[in-house]
């Protein structure tokens, strides 16, 4: 990775993860990591999966936002029809294409949108991928509505949605029970910017945010509580926070 990450706050547990994995309700840390590059991002994730598989840290929550980034999942692998833009463009805007290991098609992050990678162990009462997909379409869900925004979910599809346009994309890996990658809510994006693309695949809805929903500006600091209080809820996490000095 390039460079060390500044922790704002974070979210620990208290016990060992030998105490933690068999209590009723797990103990989450929540790192909030500010700006961070998608390939430095990448190489967190493999690393902190691996170290949730061996037991060395309890389940994860990586809150944090990217540099502008177009990234393609397993399902647009195959053809770049669905990035609207040629590669002079991208590389005017400082725009880089990521291929990557989660599920889904293209999709765009980049400055005011909040995305949560869960670092998590599914087993023994969660080995259900389509069930982990509803449940982080339900924080978000649940986070709109701490604003005040009815979000929901559409038939086929995946994401958080207000009425045609999504408000939060979902693409997600599951090695052996253990997860990476996550969600993205859009907070506050530069939504012009989806225009570059064909987001997650779908030619027929639209994109949209907190911000555009609620005609006010916000920031992702805003929101993370929101996120967190949802995401404990729906996972049945217990979060302690703690000053990093």
């Amino acid at each position: 990775m390039s460079g060390p990450y500044v922790f704002r706050r974070v979210i620990t547990a208290d016990k060992p993860n030998s105490v933690l994995d068999s209590s009723p309700m797990r103990q989450l840390e929540v790192r909030p990591l500010g700006t961070v590059g998608y390939c430095d991002a990448l190489e967190l994730q493999q690393i902190l999966v691996e170290e949730r598989r061996h037991g060395r840290v309890s389940d994860l929550l990586l809150l944090l936002e990217h540099p502008h980034v177009i990234t393609r999942g397993a399902g647009a692998r195959e053809s770049s029809d669905h990035v609207l833009v040629d590669r002079s463009t991208l590389d005017a805007e400082a725009i880089d294409i990521v291929d990557t290991g989660r599920g889904g098609d293209v999709t765009y992050h980049g400055p005011g949108q909040l995305i949560g990678y869960p670092i998590l162990d599914l087993k023994p009462d969660r080995c259900d991928v389509r069930r982990y997909v509803r449940d982080l379409e339900e924080v978000m869900i649940r986070t709109a509505a701490a604003f005040g925004v009815v979000a929901g979910r559409v038939n086929g599809l995946t994401g958080v949605w207000v009425g045609e346009a999504k408000l939060g994309a979902i693409g997600v890996r599951v090695s052996r029970w253990i997860t990476s990658h996550g969600f993205a809510f859009n907070v506050s994006p530069d939504l012009s910017r989806f225009e570059m693309i064909v987001p997650c695949g779908i030619v027929d809805k639209g994109v949209t945010s907190l911000s555009a929903l609620l005609d006010q500006e916000l920031v992702l600091a805003d929101v993370e509580s929101a996120v967190v209080t949802s995401f404990s809820e729906v996972f049945e996490r217990t979060v302690r926070t703690t000053a990093l000095v």
